[in-house]
């Protein structure tokens, strides 16, 4: 039979508990502790929390490289209107979210790293209605930054298009907990030998990759980025798009499957891994195989950006 323990006796056993992620974690907060923690084992959220039960909550995340935490703003920006949309309120002002991202990130004593913000519905039940929950639940912890393989950039990566669709466009737009229809793209992904996958919504057009944007590059040297309507608007992106449009044109409109193959480039653009040329889709060639200018630009500017704007740790 299992033990039956009282509470000193659980906390033993549950400290005893070795993690796989211990090694990764640099430092922790949770809001209704207060404090910031840098020992992995006692990083728990409680059961009832709905964010954990039922995916209601959102969240965001960065990387700092070098001591600089870049494009905190726009994080915090997308994480409010997340927040908006789904009629949730942070436990604390924006401001001090802000502010305890970078304790958070300088409490754990590493110049590179990665920050994820999770805000939830909070701890009170296992029900689904809001109302159980008295008290929205944040938690910020900073991680490992495992950066791409520069062979990822000098010969570029395969995709292909997935059997998940896109989310529909009133979830898609939300950064929420809630990544299964993600995961089993990545888990396709993985399955058939693939290194991103890409999902198309009902009309066709192509929407994002697992935790990535996608963008072409078309015979005339333009940049075209799917219109955000089932996709996430990258933080990423955007900055790429501000940065690069001084050099060539861009658009916004929707890509059909058949664009990839005919573009001059196509490029997947995220936090972890700035700009990375995609050579091969569907098992086709995209152009001549080969990495292009454009992918080669957009990761220098982002690269360049993080230094120069990037908040000092």
């Amino acid at each position: 039979m299992v033990q039956v323990t009282d509470s000193e006796g659980y906390i033993e056993a549950l400290l005893a508990v070795k993690r796989p992620i211990n090694k990764k974690v640099h430092a922790f907060y949770d809001h209704s502790v207060e404090k910031i923690c840098k020992n992995p084992e006692v990083m728990l959220m409680p059961w009832d929390d709905h964010l954990v039960h039922r995916g209601d909550g959102i969240f965001e995340v960065m990387k700092f490289v070098d001591g600089k935490l870049y494009q905190l703003e726009p994080h915090m920006k997308r994480m409010q209107r997340s927040c908006e949309s789904i009629f949730m309120t942070p436990p604390c002002s924006w401001n001090k979210i802000s502010e305890l991202v970078l304790e958070v990130c300088r409490a754990g004593g590493r110049a590179t790293g990665m920050v994820r913000v999770m805000i939830g519905r909070g701890p009170g039940g296992f029900g689904i209605d809001p109302a159980e929950c008295p008290e929205t639940s944040l938690y910020i912890v900073a991680y490992d930054f495992t950066a791409k393989s520069e062979s990822a950039y000098e010969t570029g990566v395969t995709a292909f298009k997935t059997s998940v669709p896109a989310k529909q466009s009133y979830l898609a737009t939300i950064k929420s907990i809630d990544y299964l229809p993600n995961v089993l793209m990545r888990h396709e992904a993985s399955e058939k030998g693939y290194d991103y996958p890409f999902c198309y919504d009902d009309d066709g057009f192509l929407a994002e990759g697992a935790v990535e944007n996608v963008c072409i590059v078309n015979d005339n040297g333009t940049l075209i980025i799917p219109e955000f309507t089932n996709a996430l608007p990258g933080t990423t992106m955007l900055r790429a798009v501000d940065l690069i449009k001084d050099e060539i044109s861009i658009m916004f409109r929707g890509i059909r499957e058949e664009e990839i193959l005919m573009a001059k480039e196509v490029i997947i653009v995220g936090t972890t891994g700035d700009a990375i040329p995609v050579i091969r889709y569907n098992d086709k060639p995209i152009h001549n195989v080969k990495p292009g200018p454009i992918a080669q630009r957009l990761r220098e500017l982002l690269k360049q950006d993080l230094q120069d704007t990037g908040i000092q740790l």
